[in-house]
């Protein structure tokens, strides 16, 4: 099988927010041309080693280096060994994404290649759940937190304070609304706006008082709310639909967080029983 491979996926920042677009690449020959992107990019080397030539010099990259290359600067790409290929994962997304949590302006990375192993994980991992199933409130949920704290660990940006009065008010609101407007939740953004925050304040409020961000917390309400549909007798892929998820897949996914078992194993149990 061909090891040149690449596709993209676009995700979105909330359900009617901007695209954010992911690609996932494995390749044992190719060499980029030169070229610049609009936007930042964001990735994490998940395979063999890549040089990239950027800013007069070259990058070299092995498995769990983070590369950050600024909006506009020209750059190449390619394998880092004769015989070993690369595979990475990489984002695209607007500067604007990584200054909520922060003070300072834009935030500067004096070294674009980033040893994180931490955060390296975490972003990869963001990635391919997000390639698989881009629901625009776990993007929104996710990708600004880890890009915030990109910025926060190994930029020029400063921190901003992390205590928020009122975590639990908000949060409470939060989880009613989501509730609420189930099959067609809100951005964050907007549910930020509404409250007088940042979206960094909410995920903030959020994760303090519950211990996960709000896609999490509404992907499991919806699973309660799907159990009580499969115990009625409906069948997986109507339950997803009715509770708010992309498809039987994505309901599955959570399912099996959540309950242990697939939908369908789990409705074949308590109709049996």
């Amino acid at each position: 099988m061909s090891r040149e491979q690449a596709w993209w996926t676009r995700a979105r920042l909330g359900r009617c927010g901007p695209p954010l677009d992911l690609l996932t690449a494995r390749f044992e020959r190719h060499v980029y041309a030169p070229h610049a992107h609009e936007e930042l990019n964001v990735g994490v080397c998940v395979g063999g080693s890549e040089v990239i030539d950027y800013r007069g010099g070259r990058l070299r990259l092995g498995p769990g280096s983070i590369v950050v290359l600024a909006p506009g600067e020209m750059h190449t790409g390619g394998p880092g060994t004769p015989d070993g290929g690369y595979a990475y994962r990489a984002l695209y997304a607007p500067v604007s994404l990584l200054t909520d949590g922060a003070v300072g302006g834009l935030p500067h990375f004096h070294d674009p290649v980033i040893d994180d192993p931490e955060l390296a994980v975490a972003l990869a991992r963001a990635h391919t759940d997000l390639a698989a199933c881009p629901d625009p409130l776990e993007v929104e949920s996710r990708l600004p937190w880890l890009l915030t704290a990109l910025a926060r660990r190994h930029s020029t940006a400063r921190p901003v304070c992390d205590t928020i009065p009122g975590a639990e008010r908000i949060t409470l609101a939060v989880r009613d609304r989501l509730a609420d407007e189930l099959l067609t939740p809100p951005s964050l953004a907007d549910l930020a706006a509404d409250l007088g925050l940042s979206r960094y304040q909410l995920l903030r409020a959020f994760r303090a008082t519950t211990g996960i961000p709000p896609y999490a917390w509404l992907s499991q309400y919806r699973v309660t709310r799907a159990r009580a549909l499969l115990e009625a007798g409906l069948r997986p892929a109507e339950a997803a639909s009715l509770v708010g998820f992309a498809d039987q897949a994505h309901l599955t996914r959570w399912f099996r967080r959540v309950m242990g078992v697939t939908p369908a194993a789990y409705r074949n149990s308590v109709q049996d029983t």
